[in-house]
């Protein structure tokens, strides 16, 4: 095991090293440090909680967790975290993790921006989605010590953070709009889309081919 910061270690294996290179490569700054601190920042939830999870799988579904926003797994159009589940759930199977384990990192990376349903999960997915919401919202920041806080921040920089996280989103669903229907990110892009139409839950039921 790696230690970064105080009480806070990186497992030391071929998958956590190799993912880490794809990730820094394939994505941008902004996503590789807000993925690191959200697997620090799941881990130190995970053990304030006393869960029980495998470091290392939580480890590749918070480097996992965005990287459909940047990119996509298939030319089929589909909802970001299902494109970044899909990526993780191929580079776990590709090194022969078992596919209980993958499914396991696909669920909290295609839920990690659904409201309500990780938290009652199992604890890696329920752990993902609390370290992406202490990063993004600062849910839960006040439960875990300031000193590994800001050790975490300071060797992954926040920067503009809040702006550009939220320009990333906007640029990476700016072309499939309607996938983000039932997510978090819907109304993100209604804010920064001017003249944005999604097609609404009401007009997708009174549309349906059905004479009542």
């Amino acid at each position: 095991m790696s230690e970064l910061t105080i009480g806070l270690e990186i497992p030391e294996t071929a998958a956590v090293a190799e993912a880490t290179v794809l990730v820094r490569e394939t994505t941008s700054p902004l996503i590789y440090h807000h993925s690191r601190r959200v697997f620090f920042f799941g881990l130190l939830h995970a053990r304030r909680l006393v869960v029980d999870l495998d470091p290392e799988l939580l480890y590749v579904a918070a480097l996992f967790h965005d990287v459909g926003l940047l990119t996509p797994f298939s030319e089929i159009e589909q909802r970001f975290e299902v494109d970044g589940a899909d990526h993780a759930r191929q580079f776990l199977l590709r090194r022969g993790f078992s596919v209980g384990a993958a499914e396991t990192v696909w669920t909290a990376i295609a839920l990690h921006t659904t409201p309500g349903i990780p938290g009652r999960m199992a604890p890696l997915i329920a752990m993902t989605q609390l370290g992406v919401l202490t990063d993004v919202l600062g849910l839960g920041l006040d439960d875990l010590e300031p000193e590994q806080v800001e050790e975490i921040v300071a060797a992954h920089p926040r920067g503009d953070f809040k702006n550009e996280f939220l320009r990333a989103n906007v640029e990476g669903l700016r072309h499939r709009p309607e996938t983000a229907n039932g997510t978090v990110n819907a109304d993100i892009l209604e804010h920064f889309i001017p003249g944005l139409q999604r097609t609404t839950t009401v007009e997708r039921i009174v549309g349906a081919p059905w004479p009542s």
